[in-house]
């Protein structure tokens, strides 16, 4: 917090600031015995009749009473991560959608609209990496006909918690009446010393997502766009260790560049806890090694306890959060 030289907290922001992350103290219990403060840090995504809106790195959005205000201060970018290889907010995302691609897409400035028959969020949302090259609402409203025409809801994925993230658009979005549905998270780690924690031995490495793959994989009744959103992504692999009837474990992985983007990591539940998850990831990353990987990233949902003590483990740690806003309820009017 900002001290003067006094002693005294100040408050140093103004609406100048929205858009910028910053630092406040307020009074969180007004008329109570005693002063007691909450301190908040985020992107100033509003300041207007008196209220601050201040989208946390999780994407939640915290209103602030102007009034409330004892301290404020604008922070600086945050030093480099130390842990794990650099990478933009932007180079992630569009490694991302690459290693997850839709069956159709079209351009919208500098959005992405993908949809690819219903099959998971991130192949049926629009990607907003920049300006749709109309004002908000008009692009919201082409976004909700295209998807509409496909008889698909409109989704848009934001992203918030690092440079050039997304927090003013989730305001925007919020303001409108658009419902955050998902929140998870992308980790990144250095690929090395996943390929190092384990042998990897009675993994079977394939092209395709054949039927054992699939009988293990959680979404049942896969079709044939799903399986060219499995397939497709550069170059993709899918690891199996067999089983008795289905595969006791499987994952995927999308080798692009740098990068190797692990997904669909599933285990029996009668065989947990006995490394084969790790399994599946070496063997994978051994062979993203091969194609000249070092990076590899992943998504994991934010109540994913197990899966996130398992990928801290390997040394993963989170990069960004990101979220699904789904169109408010009866926009299809406007279609």
């Amino acid at each position: 917090m900002e001290i003067s030289a006094a002693g005294r907290l100040e408050v140093r922001i103004t609406a100048s600031d929205v858009g910028k992350r910053v630092s406040v103290r307020r009074l969180s219990d007004a008329g109570a015995p005693g002063e007691k403060f909450t301190d908040t840090v985020g992107v100033l995504t509003s300041w207007d009749d008196g209220v601050l809106l201040i989208t946390k790195k999780s994407g939640e959005s915290v209103r602030v009473a102007e009034a409330a205000l004892v301290a404020g201060k604008v922070v600086p970018p945050a030093p480099a991560r130390r842990r794990g290889p650099a990478a933009s907010y932007e180079e992630l995302a569009r490694v991302a959608a690459r290693a997850w691609r839709p069956v159709e897409s079209e351009r919208l400035g500098a959005w992405e609209l993908r949809a690819a028959a219903g099959f998971t969020r991130r192949a049926n949302s629009v990607l907003p990496l920049g300006d749709p090259g109309l004002p908000l609402d008009e692009a919201l409203t082409a976004v909700r006909r295209w998807y509409g025409a496909r008889g698909l809801p409109a989704y848009v994925q934001t992203a918030t918690g690092a440079a050039g993230t997304q927090e003013l658009l989730c305001a925007e979005l919020e303001r409108r009446g658009w419902v955050r549905e998902v929140t998870a998270e992308v980790w990144t780690g250095a690929l090395a010393p996943v390929a190092d924690l384990a042998e990897g031995t009675g993994v079977v490495l394939s092209r395709e997502a054949d039927e054992a793959w699939l009988a293990r994989y959680r979404r049942k009744g896969v079709s044939d766009v799903a399986l060219r959103v499995l397939g497709g992504g550069g170059s993709v692999w899918f690891a199996t260790v067999p089983g008795a009837d289905v595969p006791a474990a499987i994952g995927r992985c999308a080798v692009d560049g740098r990068w190797a983007s692990f997904a669909a990591v599933e285990v029996d539940p009668a065989q947990r806890r006995r490394g084969l998850a790790t399994t599946v990831m070496a063997a994978l990353a051994r062979r993203a090694l091969d194609e000249g990987a070092s990076a590899a990233c992943l998504q994991v949902e934010t109540d994913n306890a197990g899966a996130r003590a398992l990928y801290a483990g390997m040394g993963f740690a989170a990069h960004h959060s990101y979220h699904h806003y789904r169109e408010p309820a009866g926009s299809g009017a406007d279609r």
